[in-house]
């Protein structure tokens, strides 16, 4: 390879040489006369012989000297002018730089110098235009790939093939072949690129968009709104009479077509007819700064009426979460008729002395919601390993008591056990004991959430849902008091689906602190300083506003230790500092995070994957990861704004063919 490249080095210092002198000298004979050693040959290069004569080269000067002198590194034509110093010296350099370069080849092969050295160079080039053609040969055999899916791929890899067995093992040598190969691997990139863009714009030529022209209709009717409005036509009622029919024909054509396919084969002919219109409009009306004036002050009116919709639908969306289903509203009717129906005897669940048992799974769901809390308990007992070892405390309201106990009666859970608590009973859970119990029975709380306000003018709509004023919202905060005698419980919001086992949150050690969470944060969103009000000194002395927040819906509670941090008086306290509203807003969250402050395990996310009650773009991979999927948020799955592609995961736990489920017309 060496050897190959100092031949190719030789060959351009021959070229740039002896050129000069094939180009002014007359025809060459048939040979040089050989000598016998490198100096007789420079002696002699300035004369040749010629059909027996002795012709001098015109180009060199004769010289008499026997030694070889430096050549003087720049060739100047007869009529050219001198070249600038800079210039000279660069070129001396690169004169000088080469001659060294032949002197070395020559001395390491000088039995290669006594042949004829015109012949050298016409085999060199000869080899060199070989070489080229093989290089174009290969290059047109990997062009030629182009033409299947992945040829651009089977190139490169072939030219890194190629370029990879080319390169010598030796770095001088392949820093040489890189700077010899430069032009051909250049040649083959701007073929390629210019193969893959010409493909590239045939296939844009080929696709078509799919409502290509339902764009243009729709273009067209706002051209003629527009027109329809400039005063240079009201004069024109002919020319108004015609645009109107057209946007009446156009307006039909469209219907309710998404694609172009959808259209009716007359829409081409309505589409080219409203052209015809257009154009007479603009002959009509020429002033182009009134068009723009039109166009913008209907974009500002179309953005107008835009948030006017976005207000509304907001509003229909927080009045949708607060309402209850005409099914779900019949099914607990349904079974509290058939619950008093029964005999006392009959009203009793089975295994009460689990209840207590520390040593058992203990899972505390708080609802008012009978079919919701009938999903969490199918699917939790689905997916566990040993349901006998599972126990589920259900707390509710009276109104839905009797409905939810009897649901349970009707469809148990197997080899688990269930029990079913009224709040009423918890007679220690009253006014003088919570603080929120006191302030949801104030007359401004109720007002804050009753009183009839404009939706468009009610900054806080998110937080004026009336569950916030439900107890049920808060017994959270009291599990101690709720399990007196148990140590550990697992805490299930009831917009839930289990899809693993859970049985290993009950081994997780919390290391002193009181609740195992999974943190919602991100880089800027679900910080404290979403929840919190930090211009208040009790919430900035005391909280970092970029602590990373978490969430409920599925928390381990270790109640002794919630028993020796006394967090219920925690709670307490904070609740009475927020008696105003002036610390946070309603809900439950926030005072969570007050309250367990510093005092949070963080649990592995896979366990508790939030959002899909309100987030559309939840991973579908997290999804199918998770432990517990949660529809936090106002579109829940039991709700017909659900998001279709989430319902599924809860729908499929609900058997639909259960007897009070068909009569109430409770379908997927």
């Amino acid at each position: 390879m060496k050897m190959r490249v100092r031949k190719s080095v030789f060959f351009l210092l021959l070229v740039t040489v002896l050129a000069p002198i094939v180009l002014y000298t007359h025809t060459l004979g048939a040979y040089f006369t050989s000598s016998s050693s490198r100096d007789e040959f420079v002696e002699d290069v300035s004369s040749f012989t010629f059909a027996g004569e002795i012709r001098p080269l015109h180009v060199l000067p004769q010289d008499s000297s026997t030694s070889l002198k430096e050549p003087l590194g720049v060739v100047y034509n007869e009529n050219s002018n001198n070249h600038s110093d800079a210039t000279s010296g660069e070129n001396n350099h690169i004169t000088r730089q080469l001659t060294e370069e032949l002197a070395e080849e020559r001395t390491a092969n000088s039995s290669t110098l006594n042949e004829n050295p015109i012949k050298q160079v016409t085999d060199m080039v000869n080899e060199a235009e070989v070489e080229t053609r093989n290089e174009n040969s290969k290059k047109n055999d990997l062009i030629g790939n182009l033409g299947t899916e992945n040829g651009e791929n089977d190139v490169k890899e072939e030219i890194k093939v190629q370029h990879s067995e080319g390169i010598s093992e030796n770095s001088s040598e392949k820093t040489e072949l890189e700077h010899l190969q430069r032009p051909f691997r250049k040649s083959r990139k701007d073929i390629l690129r210019e193969r893959v863009k010409g493909r590239v714009e045939r296939q844009k030529e080929q696709t078509v968009v799919q409502d290509a022209r339902i764009r243009q209709l729709k273009d067209q009717l706002i051209q003629g709104k527009v027109y329809l409005s400039l005063a240079a036509t009201q004069n024109n009622p002919h020319f108004i009479r015609e645009l109107r029919l057209r946007m009446k024909e156009v307006q039909r054509a469209l219907g309710d077509a998404t694609k172009d396919s959808e259209l009716p084969k007359i829409a081409n002919q309505k589409l080219k007819a409203m052209e015809q219109t257009l154009l007479k409009g603009k002959q009509i009306h020429d002033d182009c700064a009134a068009m723009i004036k039109k166009l913008r002050a209907m974009l500002h009116s179309a953005e107008e009426q835009l948030q006017v919709h976005k207000k509304q639908a907001l509003f229909l969306t927080q009045l949708t979460a607060k309402t209850m289903p005409k099914g779900l509203h019949c099914l607990p009717l349904r079974l509290s008729s058939e619950y008093f129906m029964l005999n006392s005897s009959q009203r009793h669940f089975l295994n009460k002395g689990k209840l207590e048992d520390p040593k058992l799974h203990h899972y505390a769901l708080f609802s008012d919601n009978v079919l919701a809390a009938a999903v969490v308990v199918n699917s939790t007992i689905t997916h566990a390993k040993d349901p006998s070892k599972h126990v589920f405390h259900v707390v509710t309201d009276r109104l839905n008591y009797a409905a939810m106990k009897m649901w349970f009666l009707a469809n148990p859970p197997g080899k688990a056990t269930i029990q079913v608590q009224n709040v009423e009973e918890f007679t220690w859970l009253n006014s003088s004991y919570s603080p929120v119990l006191k302030q949801l029975e104030s007359p401004s709380m109720i007002d804050y959430y009753f009183k009839n306000r404009r939706s468009e003018s009610d900054p806080n709509l998110k937080f004026r849902n009336p569950k916030y004023l439900s107890i049920m919202n808060h017994l959270r905060f009291y599990l101690p008091e709720i399990f007196p005698k148990l140590d550990k419980v697992l805490f299930l919001d009831d917009d839930i689906v289990v899809q693993k086992d859970l049985s290993g949150l009950w081994s997780v050690d919390l290391k002193g602190k009181v609740i195992g969470v999974v943190e919602t944060c991100g880089e800027s969103f679900h910080r404290f300083d979403r929840y919190l009000n930090f211009s208040n000194p009790h919430i900035s002395k005391n909280f970092d506003p970029r602590a990373c927040g978490w969430a409920f819906g599925m928390n381990v509670f270790d109640l002794e230790e919630w028993r020796k941090q006394k967090i219920t008086d925690v709670y307490h306290k904070w609740q009475n500092l927020n008696q105003d509203r002036l610390l946070w807003k309603l809900g439950t969250l926030p005072p969570g995070l007050i309250t367990f402050w510093n005092r949070t395990y963080v649990l592995n996310k896979s366990w508790h994957v939030l959002g899909l009650g309100y987030n559309p773009n939840v991973h579908q991979k997290d999804i199918e990861r998770a432990a517990v999927i949660h529809y936090n948020g106002n579109l829940k799955p039991w709700l017909e704004i659900a998001i279709p592609k989430y319902r599924n995961y809860w729908a499929k736990n609900v058997d639909y063919d259960n007897l009070y489920l068909r009569e109430c017309n409770i379908t997927p």
